[in-house]
């Protein structure tokens, strides 16, 4: 090796080319040396002059990036970001968990200017290789007694990598760019990193609904469950609307004469508080119900009113479809309850929760017509009369 006399770098013989190496700090997502290098072609006196003078411009460059021109961190652009971008509370949650709990602790310190694309891909690398960035080394991820103890013997829970979603990286990945376009938008910055990053590629969706004969089935088993739940199900399966929208159905969104039903609103649990809100999509629609869905929620409109005047009420436009009381929180409840108790009985056909399910109605009038050419498939109204032609009357 020739050194240069300066101690952050060096130019060093590498077959018939020279290798400039200049050192460049500490990688901010695994602490591990980073170097820049380049290669000179020939080792004679000339390409050492040029290799001098590469080595002067890498240092400078080094320099450069470690003078930043503002003292803002990612930390601190990311609660200006949170704080003058409009999104919905339950979007906000979910962002602020990631900020919180991933992007802070790994590079929230780092200021935005001294941010490139090799740091966010290093750190994408690290969370779907473990999602607590852990060093690899065997450690103890919960000691199950406090104080000093065998942990073999108290079998401590040893811990155990597991790679974060390609999703919620790709969904953080989005958090940064937007703070970075937001900092480039104040001055903060020239250019924004992140968007010549490298995300994890997304996963291409697995549709996988139950078939026509396993629909029918999980009918059967939901109205023994219980009626209103029965009801619920088979809306979702004909029409396939979110657990959310069904949930925060009001008798006057659906029109029985008409056979309509519009999706106006969608309702959540946050911490045992509903919240009503827009639908996912921002976007009102209307679906065509067909005669059996109509008789079925006809019959479900008996019931709710029969249970209302027991109560010396009444059931008005503005009354939950799947509640009958003035907040569906029960709705959402049961759902989450029963999507358990269907899959969890024996002998179930259908492994999934309602999310699955209401694949049936989206992808139903999709493949229609090709698999009612060969006969392979029920229509919905055959199928909604084999699961219910001992229940509701015609």
């Amino acid at each position: 090796m020739t050194s240069t006399g300066r101690p952050r770098g060096s130019i060093r013989e590498r077959g018939a080319t020279l290798q400039v190496r200049v050192f460049a700090g500490y990688d901010a997502v695994t602490g591990k040396q980073r170097y820049i290098t380049e290669s000179i072609a020939g080792t004679d006196r000339a390409a050492r002059r040029r290799a001098e003078k590469t080595l002067t411009r890498l240092q400078a460059q080094v320099d450069k990036q470690r003078a930043p021109e503002t003292s803002v961190s990612l930390a601190r652009a990311l609660d200006e970001w949170l704080a003058t971008n409009e999104i919905e509370d339950t979007t906000r949650r979910t962002y602020v968990g990631y900020i919180e709990r991933t992007i802070k602790p790994a590079i929230g310190a780092q200021p935005i200017d001294r941010l490139n694309a090799r740091t966010l891909e290093s750190l994408y690398r690290e969370l779907r290789r473990c999602r607590s960035r852990c060093d690899g080394r065997p450690q103890i991820e919960k000691h199950t007694t406090a104080g000093d103890h065998d942990c073999g013997k108290a079998e401590c829970k040893p811990h155990v990598c597991k790679p974060m979603a390609a999703s919620t990286v790709r969904q953080m990945h989005s958090i940064i760019s937007g703070t970075l376009t937001a900092a480039v938008r104040w001055e903060w910055i020239d250019t924004n990193p992140a968007r010549i990053a490298q995300r994890p590629r997304a996963k291409a969706p697995e549709p996988d609904p139950p078939s026509a004969t396993e629909a029918a089935q999980l009918l059967d088993a939901a109205f023994e469950i219980d009626e209103d739940w029965g009801t619920l199900v088979w809306l979702v399966m004909t029409t396939g609307l979110r657990r959310g929208e069904v949930c925060a159905l009001r008798w006057r969104d659906i029109d029985l004469d008409e056979e309509i039903v519009e999706i106006r609103r969608n309702y959540i649990l946050h911490k045992g508080v509903g919240i009503e809100k827009e639908t996912k999509t921002h976007q009102m629609r209307r679906i065509a119900l067909d005669s059996e869905t109509v008789t079925v929620l006809r019959t479900h409109r008996v019931r709710v009113a029969e249970r209302l005047e027991a109560l010396d009420q009444a059931v008005t436009n503005d009354t939950y479809v799947f509640s009958g009381t003035k907040t569906p929180v029960g709705c959402q409840k049961s759902a989450s309850s029963c999507d358990l108790a269907i899959c969890a009985r024996p002998g179930a056909v259908v492994k999934g929760k309602l999310n699955t399910f209401r694949r049936t109605g989206r992808l139903f009038e999709r493949v229609q017509k090709q698999l009612l050419i060969t006969g392979a498939l029920q229509t919905k109204s055959q199928l909604n009369r084999q699961a219910r032609s001992r229940r509701v009357p015609r």
